[in-house]
């Protein structure tokens, strides 16, 4: 998240009246929910997670481990065992 100085942004009479609240003060205003999007809706990160999700689902299959499987994802045991309750 950047800031933009509300000088540059705000009319000088909705400025003002905005500092009578919060002057000098950072404030966050959050997006209107017409707005808002689920996580990973702007990236590819979500279907990856699915993709590697499915690989440690199918290595589990074929008679791996949670500790090796741990190792070989960088993952916790339970993030693991999370993944593999979930894919069932």
């Amino acid at each position: 998240m950047s800031y933009i100085k509300a000088t540059q942004l705000l009319p000088i009479d909705l400025l003002v009246k905005v500092q009578e609240y919060v002057d000098g003060k950072y404030i966050y205003i959050p997006k209107l929910d017409d707005n808002k999007h689920e996580w990973g809706a702007n990236t590819s990160t979500r279907e990856e997670l699915e993709i590697r999700n499915k690989r440690i689902y199918d290595d589990y299959l074929k008679g791996q481990t949670s500790d090796c499987l741990s190792q070989k994802y960088f993952l916790s045991v339970k993030s693991i065992q999370r993944i593999i309750r979930q894919q069932k």
